[in-house]
């Protein structure tokens, strides 16, 4: 990778990590069903209206917008709610790597192998540390939201797999329609458990003095963490193999921690960060095997897009093959 590539795959890493900070910032303010609606309906809009659909099998569309959107952010952003710390989140969301390595294994038929089990059972083990950690010490259900939501992220990615196997499909424009699926059922969500006026009061509430910061999260969201880091991933699967660039996104939960202590104060305990590392370092084993036994081609997997964020954040769950 040349220098001028690794910048670009930094600068990633950097918005994915700084996104979470975003999210707090939005949830701050906004109830959490509509304030994931809301991320995705600002580039629903202009998506209609200006990009072509993708010619792929609507179902495994629809599965990719679901759980990468809808699932994943629906659990996360209520998580996040709940009293997820940033970091963590940023942190506990890399589940969704083994997740998809199990979910390829029972619905795509995907041989495992050894290295690739024992990978997932460090990632397990990191988890039941942080679990353990978190139960003595606080509310153990956020944790549990957090990693429905890496699950949901999971069945979103074999969505885009199933939709991008056949090739030829422009994945950039397959991760923006993604975003057209999730507004509906989120607003029906938030109209349902959260009342139906509880969002669009927050949108218009002008008086609060938090009101701005959460339009300038929304406009972060969408436009920094979804379309300019997911425009620089995709030209960066473009041009390497998946087990070169995915671990990249290994990084995202140091940024997204970081960051959390610097603006939020947030400090992880050391059976949290010891526990961390033994899930990136299971992530990593168990989601990097597959790709040095068979290279897949990079317009399979770059429609894998750990927008997390990917907003965040990032799955190293592209480097499966």
């Amino acid at each position: 990778m040349t220098n001028r590539d690794r910048l670009i795959g930094l600068s990633v890493v950097l918005l994915w990590g700084v996104n979470f900070i975003a999210i707090r910032v939005g949830l701050d303010h906004f109830p959490p069903f509509f304030f994931a609606g809301l991320r995705f309906a600002v580039l629903a809009i202009p998506v209609v209206l200006f990009v072509p659909r993708p010619q792929v099998p609507l179902k495994w569309l629809l599965l990719y917008g679901f759980g990468f959107g809808t699932l994943q952010f629906a659990f996360l952003f209520s998580a996040m709610r709940a009293g997820m710390p940033t970091g963590l989140a940023s942190l506990v969301l890399q589940s969704s790597a083994p997740f998809t390595v199990v979910l390829g294994a029972i619905f795509l038929r995907e041989r495992l192998r050894p290295i690739q089990l024992a990978g997932l059972g460090v990632a397990v083990a990191g988890m039941v540390v942080i679990g353990v950690d978190r139960a003595q010490s606080a509310a153990l259900l956020p944790l549990l939201l957090t990693l429905a939501g890496g699950l949901g992220w999971a069945f979103g990615n074999l969505g885009s797999r199933k939709a991008a196997a056949g090739g030829g499909v422009n994945t950039m424009h397959l991760t923006l329609w993604m975003a057209v699926v999730p507004p509906l059922p989120l607003f029906a969500l938030s109209a349902f458990a959260e009342g139906p006026t509880a969002g669009l009061h927050a949108l218009t509430d002008f008086s609060n003095a938090s009101w701005w910061h959460a339009l300038i999260a929304v406009a972060y969201i969408a436009v920094l963490a979804t379309v300019v880091g997911s425009g620089m991933w995709t030209y960066l699967m473009s041009r390497y193999p998946a087990g070169t660039v995915a671990p990249l996104t290994l990084l995202v939960p140091i940024v997204g921690m970081g960051a959390a202590w610097a603006v939020l104060g947030e400090t992880p305990s050391a059976w949290e960060v010891i526990g961390g590392l033994i899930v990136i370092v299971g992530a990593f084993t168990a989601t990097t095997a597959g790709a040095r036994a068979k290279a897949v081609p990079p317009e399979q997997v770059a429609a894998l897009d750990p927008t997390p964020a990917a907003d965040v954040e990032a799955s190293p769950a592209l480097a499966k093959a």
